[in-house]
């Protein structure tokens, strides 16, 4: 029978080294030594033997012990615990929910030719526009808000440069500064604030912010949606004398938005112009105005009404908007104006067509020209005749084209001939 066996790793080198010596010298130590030396290497021998046996022993219970562990999972040793850290206070996370603060604007890049007039030279010019808003909600019934816009300063009713002067930079203004008050149904603005009121470029041009406070009321009394709005307008204020103010208000009430949908606005304003300090040509304009004042009072009664029949489809609405405005202050009996507009297909989806023909008359005094419309050069005393298209061919992007033939009234001031001009505007809304 054959054994094999192991040593211990620190066994090893010793006892291979005696079994070596102890088989070499044997022969000769037994021819020359005594008897005496041949018994104690009989006994080494012996020991050499007992000490090996007593090794494979060792060895067979290494095995086994080894052949045990392999059979059994090895436990991953825990890992020790991390070092302790210094614990910080942060402030707490911010609100996942929707962004108090909303950000929206636009830039309309125009070409305008303006011809057909005899004896006076065509214009063409290029114009831009750009209005950046912001408001930030600061809790569910307070907001705060603005609106950064190019345009004079002086001139309240149009934000438009034109591309000019040695490519100067354009002038940028606030255009609005507001505080926005939301309890219930009530909405209230203080501040340099929106246009509160349902209008028409009759009266008020689209680019007026009126400084002052606004208040509106809505209530929806089965489906019909009526709303009363009111504003105090501080116009021009006056540290040696009266200021220039104006009072107004508007009843409104609008129908559900069925085959026809029904609106009708009713406004009243009253104006004390005391204060003309803030002033000058540009808010003049075309009323009747002599030894630094004006010479009529403006007290305007303003009816718009509209209807839309929603019968060719929700892309193509048919509407037909009536604007009439008389001023029970005027000095001359030229004191009233109306404006017709049919408006046929929409301009808010990629696809639209949307178009417009307007016919309008305001006689000298039936408005305020300060805040009335500047698309002519003629704020009143006209009549005018307005094409419009509009096209949308992707989202926040819409193309116009619009013409205007328009002339004086009555021929007072300035030549009666026909004038035309023409817009071509590219807008970008976002």
């Amino acid at each position: 029978m054959t054994y094999t066996f192991r040593f211990p790793r620190g066994w090893r080198l010793p006892v291979c080294a005696s079994l070596l010596l102890g088989s070499a010298l044997a022969p000769v130590s037994a021819q020359a030594a005594p008897a005496d030396d041949i018994a104690e290497l009989k006994a080494a021998v012996e020991a050499l033997r007992a000490e090996q046996t007593r090794a494979q022993a060792r060895i067979a219970e290494l095995e086994s012990a080894l052949a045990k562990q392999r059979e059994t999972p090895v436990a991953v040793a825990a890992a020790p615990p991390p070092a302790p850290t210094a614990i910080v206070t942060t402030a707490a996370p911010a609100d996942s929910g929707p962004s108090r603060l909303s950000l929206s604007g636009d830039v309309r890049v125009r070409y305008e030719s303006n011809f057909g007039v005899a004896g006076v030279r065509d214009r063409d010019r290029g114009v831009l526009r750009a209005r950046l808003r912001a408001a930030y909600a600061v809790n569910d019934w307070l907001t705060v808000g603005g609106q950064l816009a190019t345009g004079d300063p002086d001139d309240p009713n149009s934000t438009d440069m034109t591309l000019s002067n040695f490519d100067d930079d354009l002038q940028v203004s606030l255009d609005q500064a507001y505080i926005r008050l939301t309890p219930g149904d009530l909405q209230v603005h203080l501040g340099k604030i929106p246009q509160p009121f349902v209008r028409t470029e009759l009266v008020w041009d689209g680019d007026v912010s009126p400084q002052g406070a606004s208040a509106a009321y809505t209530a929806d009394l089965g489906g019909v949606k009526v709303k009363a709005s009111g504003l105090y307008f501080l116009v021009d204020e006056s540290v040696a004398g009266p200021d220039s103010r104006m009072i107004g208000g508007q009843l409104s009430v609008q129908t559900p938005p069925a085959p026809v949908q029904a609106e009708l606005a009713v406004g009243y304003y009253d104006y004390s112009l005391r204060s003309l300090a803030g002033a000058d040509a540009g808010d003049f304009r075309s009323n009747l105005f002599a030894g630094g004042r004006y010479l009529s009072d403006f007290n305007l009664l303003d009816v718009i009404a509209a209807l839309t029949w929603n019968g060719l489809g929700e892309k193509w609405p048919v509407r037909i908007v009536g604007d009439y405005v008389h001023n029970y202050g005027a000095a001359t009996d030229a004191d009233t104006g109306f404006g017709v507009d049919l408006l046929v297909g929409r301009a808010s989806k990629p696809g639209d067509w949307r178009f417009t023909y307007g016919y309008a008359e305001a006689e000298t005094d039936a408005v305020l020209a300060a805040f009335s419309h500047d698309n002519t050069n003629i704020a009143t005393n006209y009549m005018q005749h307005t094409l419009a298209i509009d096209f949308v061919p992707k989202h926040n992007l819409v193309l116009n084209a619009t013409y205007y033939r328009y002339r004086q009234k009555d021929g007072v001031v300035g030549p009666v001939d026909w004038q035309n001009r023409l817009r071509l505007n590219f807008l970008v809304n976002f």
